[in-house]
């Protein structure tokens, strides 16, 4: 989810009840270079908070300094990137590539709780591959380096996204009388219903939302509302769903400029389940990603039949409850 979740989004999610966002991850070799586009990165805004800045590398050295430089921007969270598996990232040994040196690992991770006063956490997975998942072992010796937090996706770095996350790890993850730090369940939570289920399932402390929350940043109050009530919360209106899209256009473009503003909101347009179910919108949706000008964009947008059948006159925004951590993910 890299160059998806920037503060634009992460706003948008805070608005429709995430209680927690995590930044894009960053690159730790990048920062230390004073990379402009990693600097970047570093962007906190007091509406996101709480928000962790989340980091990657595969050297010790650069990510304690690393570490240091997202602290002068005061996150409330430092977070280690162990988890993500695409190659660029994991075959050089950095992100999840790191589940095949778990010494590296630890001493990464204890290096940079000595170096800095901000909490730190870490993300990881269930192991390298099928024959390698070490995830109950290795979460007792990631919380002896002094981590506060443990988030766990249910997949192996080899499986990347493919085939169902496996919680029943991170079940014994979270019920290990040795494990007193939260753990924080991640994969395929996609609907109220399934976060429930793995909630009373497991026991798990927090559920973290990733590709579901692209398109769709309003799951964190059907979430939250399902957890609270047991009911199932009327989605807000199509139209208002539809201004949220473009507000993180206009955003991505203020902050990007317009040709690579667009690029960066195709993802999220491309995801959002907004345009089920209008008749013959495959040319429209060819149109709608090919756009490139915001005139041209809202132009199409603006012609969308979307008033769909379960939308009222008096249909608003619903209250959310924030008691239930849920958070954003740019790991996955």
């Amino acid at each position: 989810m890299e160059d998806v979740t920037d503060y634009a989004f992460r706003l948008m999610c805070k608005r429709f009840g995430a209680d927690m966002v995590y930044s894009e991850f960053v690159s730790s070799d990048a920062l230390i270079r004073n990379v402009n586009k990693a600097q970047q990165k570093l962007t906190v805004l007091e509406a996101e908070r709480p928000v962790a800045i989340q980091i990657y590398g595969k050297d010790v050295d650069t990510m304690r300094e690393a570490a240091k430089i997202c602290e002068a921007v005061s996150p409330d969270v430092i977070d280690l990137n162990f988890g993500c598996p695409v190659k660029k990232i994991a075959g050089k040994g950095a992100g999840a590539g790191l589940m095949r040196n778990i010494p590296l690992m630890l001493e990464i991770t204890r290096e940079v709780v000595k170096a800095v006063n901000t909490p730190v956490t870490v993300k990881t997975r269930l192991g390298w591959d099928n024959e390698s998942k070490i995830i109950v072992e290795l979460s007792e010796q990631l919380q002896d380096c002094g981590i506060e937090a443990l988030a766990i996706h249910g997949r192996t770095a080899k499986q990347l996204y493919s085939g169902n996350a496996d919680w029943t790890l991170i079940g014994k993850v979270k019920n290990n009388p040795r494990i007193h730090i939260p753990i924080i369940g991640n994969g395929d939570v996609d609907a109220p219903e399934t976060a429930k289920m793995h909630f009373d399932r497991y026991g798990i402390d927090a559920i973290m939302i990733g590709r579901a929350a692209v398109g769709h940043p309003w799951i964190f109050q059907e979430i939250a509302h399902f957890l609270k009530n047991g009911t199932t919360l009327q989605q807000p209106p199509a139209a208002v769903r539809l201004d949220c899209l473009k507000q993180q256009a206009l955003e991505s473009i203020e902050r990007l400029g317009e040709r690579r503003g667009i690029l960066h909101i195709r993802r999220h347009l491309a995801a959002t389940p907004l345009f089920k179910g209008i008749p013959n919108f495959r040319e429209t949706r060819i149109a709608m990603l090919r756009a490139e000008t915001v005139v041209e964009l809202f132009s199409i947008l603006n012609t969308l039949p979307l008033v769909a059948s379960h939308d009222t006159p008096n249909s608003k925004l619903h209250e959310t409850d924030t008691s239930i951590l849920t958070v954003t993910d740019s790991m996955l």
